[in-house]
């Protein structure tokens, strides 16, 4: 099989999607650490890969794919057994294709809106507006989840894209069993992934404590 590079960071959510989809689909990936607090996605080198400067980047034998879940269905399309992770039924594709976008609008969107300021501006509060943001996308996900998945009863591409971001931000902005019993349940089915910890669940916590502390670093300075 033709080596696959991924141009990634563990702790972004968009690559970690990415591991979860190619973990899924048995894919071996030649992961390459991009460290963005350094500057690694300015350079000359990389900028030759994506203009846009963001990860993650798929390198396919010379065919280069960016944005995440370009990549996802890049790689369910090209090397899938079957189209269960995207759908090639329009009506359920249609459905896939609209909880990914709900994550890059919605959720992804949210979660950058407090991190970013934290990580790369030096901020040491969260607006309460934008804690209210985030608390109303959670919401919005439970009140989607009326199927085992985001999408549908099978589990798509789309689950690996919001959960991705889903439990990176609720380290950050809590996120309440209670009010929220159908998010929890839809977490423990994935949970259930024999790949799950090593693609998604260790870098989803990690870079919530990661944005804490780097929190408290700025409020020191």
């Amino acid at each position: 099989m033709t080596k696959l590079v991924l141009y990634t960071l563990h702790l972004s959510p968009p690559c970690r999607a990415v591991e979860l989809t190619a973990k899924a689909l048995g894919l071996e990936l030649e992961q390459k650490n991009i460290n963005l607090l350094a500057g690694d996605h300015l350079t000359p080198e990389f900028m030759k890969l994506n203009p846009q400067h963001t990860i993650p980047v798929l390198d396919d034998d010379g065919t280069i794919i960016t944005e995440s879940h370009a990549i996802m269905i890049y790689l369910v399309t090209k090397y899938g057994k079957d189209d269960t992770l995207y759908p090639k039924d329009p009506v359920q594709q249609a459905r896939v294709n609209a909880a990914l976008h709900f994550e890059s609008g919605v959720l992804f969107a949210r979660m950058r809106f407090i991190f970013e300021r934290i990580l790369f501006y030096g901020k040491s509060d969260i607006p309460e507006d934008r804690i209210e943001y985030v608390q109303k996308s959670y919401r919005l996900l439970e009140d989607t989840l009326k199927d085992d998945f985001v999408a549908g009863s099978k589990m798509t591409i789309a689950d690996f894209s919001c959960i991705s971001t889903i439990s990176s931000i609720m380290g950050v902005v809590p996120l309440e069993q209670s009010e929220h019993p159908r998010i929890y349940e839809w977490i423990d089915r994935l949970k259930q992934l024999p790949y799950y910890e090593e693609a998604n669940g260790g870098g989803g916590t990690d870079l919530g404590k990661f944005v804490l502390a780097k929190k408290e670093e700025n409020a020191k300075a």
